[in-house]
């Protein structure tokens, strides 16, 4: 009786621990996902359509930590190295936190903070307090920091040696170790000693993909006559192969759908239709039933835009010959339907308000239409960056003002472009690259910084290797190096 009290007493004693355990246990993946939903929510690129920069940022940041999370993951995984990383947050709300903040053109948040932490729930905590977003939701999953303390404390307690053991053994200290990396700035020559193998093996594993992505385009642009095919964002090697594939099986089930595209610019994007600038847009979230109704209303389109052309003269007209010019690298990815709708409105109020300009007082001059901002501003390039809410008065004294400085910067922009093409086939050339080339929202400006300091250097490791200049280190899925423009020394 006795021995079958004990056997009772040891299985409800098993209970109660197992219970115990599972109540403490650690962030799970799915877990980590479901905490993170307001941030996503926050950051992803998908709600940031209009505004290319902060959308480019924010992709990057997000391979960046998902491939964090994944190594967080990883069983025995110890090699964490600090990572930072920059968000632009749509939520407008003041910070009172110590993570380093500032404010974009289009007035979003950009959060910068560095992630140091060894499991998954310090983690999302210390992303979602970065970005002064709430924690509360986290409590609903079982799962909560002094919980998650218990349990590191009593299942998977990581084991803390003296120092002396380190000292006895020559073990490098990880505590120590993280540390020392936080201290020390990353430096260009330390990112490529550490990140060159990890790239290298990349690029190979991507080498045929590349080349029958090459073959692909080269095989559809000729079929179709096309002036180009490009891509919106930075989707990878195996992604756009997958979207070539479909625009080719679509060319061989309705080539009559597709006889109007000669000359034309094939733009791989998230939606469906013709751009401002007068590219035609597949959406990669659609059928060929959608592509195919873009290309039967093709037509309609070039019609459309033979008018948004005879606006934007009239437009011209009206302040002093001044060009209305679209730059996809610059502005909001806009369809022609909403871009002639800008115009529209912008001329009407011009036209009502009889600005005296004098004729072709302004040829030669630059300017572009923002829905997005309230005060006219020069760009370093030379054009003007006119809100379309902005009052006629203050336009013509601000171009007035201006005009002489945006032709010097006009001037000097085309010096730059000359500089810049001319740095980049001498780096190209020096250092065995593949290619080098660099993202949308790096100016000319910084590129030939950059280019410059680093033909300063001795870089064997980028023998053959695709370097994109960025904004910060990544090792892209399809092995390009991304390093910022501003690297350290």
């Amino acid at each position: 009786m006795f021995c079958c009290l004990r056997a009772v007493r040891r299985l409800c004693l098993e209970k109660i621990l197992l219970q115990c355990i599972l109540q403490s246990r650690a962030l799970s993946g799915a877990d980590a996902i479901n905490a993170l939903r307001p941030f996503y929510f926050a950051v992803h690129p998908d709600f940031f359509g209009q505004h290319p920069k902060e959308r480019e940022v924010n992709e990057n940041s997000l391979k960046r930590l998902n491939g964090y999370l994944e190594n967080l993951q990883k069983p025995g995984f110890r090699s964490f190295k600090p990572t930072q990383l920059t968000f632009y947050v749509r939520e407008r709300e003041p910070n009172s936190s110590n993570v380093q903040e500032s404010f974009s053109a289009s007035g979003f948040r950009a959060v910068s903070f560095t992630l140091h932490t060894r499991d998954l729930l310090s983690t999302v905590l210390d992303i979602l307090n970065s970005c002064s977003l709430s924690t509360e939701h986290i409590q609903s999953l079982n799962v909560n920091s002094q919980a998650h303390q218990e349990a590191k404390s009593t299942v998977n307690r990581p084991i803390k040696w003296d120092k002396t053991y380190y000292s006895f053994t020559g073990f490098k200290d990880p505590e120590e170790e993280l540390e020392q990396a936080q201290r020390v700035e990353t430096t260009l020559i330390s990112w490529l000693d550490d990140n060159e193998a990890s790239a290298v093996k990349k690029l190979k594993k991507s080498l045929p993909l590349r080349k029958e992505l090459e073959r692909l385009k080269f095989e559809l642009s000729h079929q179709l006559q096309l002036s180009d095919i490009r891509w919106q964002r930075s989707w990878g090697i195996a992604h756009r192969c997958s979207q070539l594939h479909s625009l080719g099986r679509l060319v061989q089930q309705r080539p009559e759908v597709l006889k109007n595209v000669k000359g034309r610019t094939v733009v791989f994007t998230d939606r469906s239709g013709m751009s401002a600038a007068g590219h035609i847009m597949l959406g990669t979230m659609d059928v060929h039933h959608h592509w195919t109704k873009i290309f039967e209303r093709l037509p309609n389109y070039y019609k459309l835009q033979k008018r948004l052309l005879l606006l934007e003269d009239r437009i011209s007209q009206l302040l002093g010959g001044i060009q209305v010019i679209y730059i996809e690298e610059l502005q909001p990815l806009l369809t022609l339907e909403e871009y002639y709708e800008t115009l529209d409105s912008f001329y009407n109020k011009l036209r009502d308000s009889r600005l005296p300009f004098h004729p072709r007082s302004l040829r030669g001059l630059q300017m572009i239409l923002e829905s997005d901002r309230y005060a006219p501003s020069l760009h370093e390039f030379g054009h003007f960056i006119i809100p379309t809410v902005c009052d006629p008065a203050t336009l013509q004294w601000f171009i007035f003002a201006k005009a002489q400085e945006a032709r010097e910067n006009l001037k000097r922009k085309e010096e730059m472009m000359i500089t810049e093409k001319e740095l980049i086939n001498t780096s190209t050339e020096k250092f065995s690259l593949d290619r080098l080339y660099k993202e949308p929202s790096v100016s000319s400006a910084q590129m030939i910084g950059c280019c410059k300091r680093l033909l300063e250097e001795s870089l064997p490791y980028l023998q053959g290797m695709h370097l994109c200049i960025s904004h910060f280190y990544s090792v892209l899925q399809d092995g390009d190096l991304c390093i910022p423009w501003n690297w350290k020394n």
